[in-house]
């Protein structure tokens, strides 16, 4: 359901500092990520904080931890994919699904050793909640980068607004994140946040002023994507019943180009959209691909005569 910058348009990422720009310079080659299901899920569902999950959240695509494929292979079988394709040698292990730190410590240290190991893997990036980061999980992720790994550690803000994340029954506020991320950077780890456009009730003034506390705060990468309307989830009905408009194709660029504009040049953008499978997405249809979304950021940036950080006071 996402779409990663790592292998980003040429062109868009003279205007944007993109994660496989800098993958590249820092490595001297191209560098993929391969997204890993590995059977993690949520305290938002399991009831430690609540069931049910976000409300656009798909219910029946969680995959219990004895049925998801061994690491080894899913790493395998992805890195043959983007070999084929692109040529890359090197690897970032991406614990993509749910909260991939949400675990006992013990099994955490096994499945990151497992994907590290795995010929060409350089590093890993964890996917996760700032509410499942118990203790232990980060002082397990700095002894990686200590041994010389690279670690990104993902977290899941989505919006600053606590009204917000109580609307899509997100399960924490907003404040457990700007913790958290103060805490992870202190301790040498490089933060990227996770950023929705378009959820229920927001508009442009509060994506703005999200990003703004976010960059205030000091942040590392940023990833933002539109909101899916995804089958089986309780925004599904909400659309059904026209209680929620997705952000038209228009809205959507306008809005991205706005936060790239105001994000400081050193800030890696993991991402800038996402998609999701025809098979589960009910709304807005544009999200079903990603170059025309792409294309579209790059062509107003370069009509407005702007680039990542033009608007920074």
């Amino acid at each position: 359901m996402s779409t990663s910058l790592a292998t980003g348009s040429r062109t868009l990422a003279d205007l944007v500092h993109t994660l496989g720009t800098d993958l590249r310079e820092r490595h001297g080659e191209r560098v993929h990520k391969l997204a890993l299901d590995t059977g993690f899920t949520c305290p938002n569902r399991d009831g430690s904080v609540g069931t049910g999950g976000c409300t656009f959240c798909n219910n029946e695509s969680f995959v219990p931890a004895d049925r998801a494929r061994a690491v080894e292979q899913q790493m395998a079988e992805g890195a043959a994919v983007v070999a084929r394709r692109t040529g890359a040698r090197l690897f970032l292990a991406y614990f993509q699904a749910y909260s991939s730190t949400y675990g006992e410590l013990d099994r955490l240290g096994e499945l990151y050793r497992r994907a590290l190991a795995v010929p060409g893997c350089i590093g890993l990036s964890i996917g996760t909640r700032p509410d499942c980061l118990g203790p232990g999980v980060l002082e397990l992720l700095a002894g990686f980068r200590d041994e010389g790994a690279v670690v990104w550690l993902e977290l899941g803000l989505q919006s600053a607004f606590d009204d917000t994340l109580d609307r899509v029954n997100r399960g924490h506020g907003s404040e457990v994140y700007f913790r958290e991320a103060a805490r992870a950077r202190g301790m040498g780890l490089p933060v990227c946040c996770h950023l929705i456009l378009g959820l229920p009730g927001e508009r442009r003034d509060r994506a703005l002023e999200t990003h703004r506390r976010v960059v205030d705060a000091g942040v590392d990468g940023l990833k933002i994507h539109p909101l899916h309307v995804v089958r089986r989830s309780a925004l599904a009905a909400q659309w059904r019943s026209l209680a929620y408009e997705p952000l038209s194709l228009t809205d959507y660029v306008d809005l991205a180009c706005d936060l790239v504009e105001r994000t400081p040049p050193e800030v890696v953008f993991h991402r800038l959209t996402g998609t999701c499978s025809e098979d589960l997405l009910l709304a807005p249809a544009w999200c079903s691909g990603k170059w025309n979304v792409l294309n579209a950021i790059e062509s107003t940036l370069r009509r407005r005569g702007t680039r990542q950080g033009s608007l920074r006071a």
